[in-house]
């Protein structure tokens, strides 16, 4: 597998304590290996060293009075809370700085954990950006196969899927107790999947499958919580007309989403394809958004009469439309254009698209292709 660069900017070691959050296999221990060799590791995952610390979370205050250590990475620290209890002591009175990796801050908020006060950064990795794959970026292929770096670069995604889904009900929702009856949330991801860039109908959705809608709530906050999945609010500010306003859904891996929803391979052209297609544009601008500290809100429009907008970034600041097409049509343009007319203060409007070329429409519309709008996004062009 290439060795990719990734794009999350990290404190020099000793001089900040943070959480790394994730999704599992998005990187994180890889990361944290390659730019912190010689910090001090408490590996959670490893059973002596979960039952040492589960049991006596004083021992690494002991332990790092001992050896001297100033630097400290703890990996899956959500599975011993009371380890925070420690680092923030350890922060505040000693000087020791620790960086916390984990998968899920769920446990940790729902049985008040201690997050530090405020005093640790936040980052966040998710899976590969086409920015960070760089020459090497394949479209086709992160459709089909997701972002997640190990399935990205394999030659047979869906064994690897498999165990990534079965992983995730086992160690994040049954061992951390999420949930008390795992077959109907495991019913709840496979109907997840089919909604994904999708509006939530938590009432229809919980009426297939046989749960309260107020169930299917607790169970999107756990894809959330966990870090695979999203949601995206609608735009309401200043309408004029009657807007849809359920959240949109998004997972945050095209190829998990693949696989619950059993699409196997998606070709360019199909319906599929262009769901896949704006799942990935949003994964990208959520990179960029948390790797470059832009603090960007994200939203779509949508009338009640059907017309849309897939992303408003700020308030206005830049609207983008997905279109998967090799040629893109005037009627391609009708949500961007009804968009202008009820909000002429937006400041840049954007389809990104497969079209092999750039150009710009004669009321401004930019159609992108699909490296420009990577090349463009990152260099901050875009928001």
């Amino acid at each position: 597998m290439a060795d990719y660069t990734r794009a999350q900017s990290l404190p020099e070691p000793g001089t900040e304590t943070f959480f790394l959050w994730g999704p599992r296999q998005s990187g994180k221990t890889t990361l944290l290996r390659q730019r912190y060799p010689e910090a001090v590791w408490i590996d959670l995952l490893k059973a002596d060293e979960f039952r040492r610390y589960a049991t006596r979370p004083e021992l690494l205050r002991e332990e790092l009075a001992k050896s001297g250590g100033r630097f400290v990475v703890v990996d899956e620290v959500q599975k011993v809370p009371a380890l925070l209890d420690e680092a923030h002591w350890l922060h505040e009175n000693t000087g020791v700085h620790f960086a916390l990796c984990g998968s899920s801050a769920r446990k940790l908020k729902r049985g008040h954990g201690n997050l530090l006060g405020g005093r640790a950064l936040r980052r966040e990795l998710f899976g590969l950006s086409a920015h960070e794959v760089g020459a090497d970026f394949d479209l086709n292929r992160m459709l089909n196969h997701g972002t997640l770096p190990r399935i990205y670069a394999s030659n047979s995604p869906r064994p690897v899927l498999n165990a990534y889904v079965a992983d995730y009900l086992k160690e994040e929702v049954m061992a951390e107790g999420l949930v008390r009856h795992l077959p109907p949330f495991s019913d709840f991801l496979n109907a997840a999947a089919l909604t994904d860039t999708e509006q939530v109908n938590f009432t229809n959705l919980g009426r297939e499958l046989g749960v309260s809608r107020e169930t299917v709530r607790g169970y999107f906050e756990i894809l959330s919580d966990t870090l695979l999945a999203r949601m995206l609010p609608p735009y309401r500010k200043r309408p004029k007309r009657r807007l849809s306003l359920a959240d949109k859904f998004y997972f945050h891996d095209v190829g998990v989403v693949n696989f619950l929803a059993r699409r196997g391979i998606i070709e360019p052209g199909s319906e599929l394809y262009g769901k896949a297609f704006e799942n990935w544009v949003f994964h990208e601008l959520c990179c960029y958004n948390s790797y470059r500290d832009r603090f960007a809100e994200f939203s779509f429009w949508r009338l009640s009469t059907g017309a849309e907008v897939d992303f408003i970034i700020n308030d206005l600041e830049c609207a983008i439309e997905c279109k998967s097409s090799a040629e893109v049509q005037t009627h391609h343009l009708k949500g961007l254009r009804e968009m202008k007319l009820e909000h002429p203060s937006v400041k840049k409007q954007i389809v990104v698209s497969r079209e092999s070329k750039s150009r710009k429409t004669s009321d401004g519309i930019e159609i992108l292709s699909v490296a420009d709008f990577v090349t463009e996004l990152w260099s901050g062009s875009l928001f």
